[in-house]
């Protein structure tokens, strides 16, 4: 997680949070069948249906327990948040 946006402080327990300036990017919680996502850019027309065959609502997905975990794809998604808050900050700059 740490090595798709480097400059990320991260706190653990029950949910794991991870911030990029002081502003959060993304964070992970565990249940018993499923880590949920969240915030998962499921309206980015990037993920839209790479997401679509996973639960979860506007703003969340769950990946089951019993299948692999898809690491390119959660990877895709900081990513992509990381580059959102970037954008977001720089806006509020000017």
């Amino acid at each position: 997680m740490l090595t798709a946006r480097s400059g990320c402080q991260s706190n653990t327990g029950f949910k794991t949070t991870f911030k990029l300036n002081g502003k959060y990017l993304i964070y992970f919680a565990a249940y018993k069948k499923h880590i949920g996502l969240y915030p998962a850019a499921r309206r980015a027309k990037e993920f839209k249906e790479e997401l679509s065959g996973y639960e979860g609502g506007k703003g969340t997905v769950q990946f089951p327990l019993d299948k692999p975990m898809p690491f390119g794809l959660i990877s895709r998604i900081v990513k992509f948040r990381a580059k959102e808050n970037l954008s977001k900050a720089a806006a509020k700059r000017k």
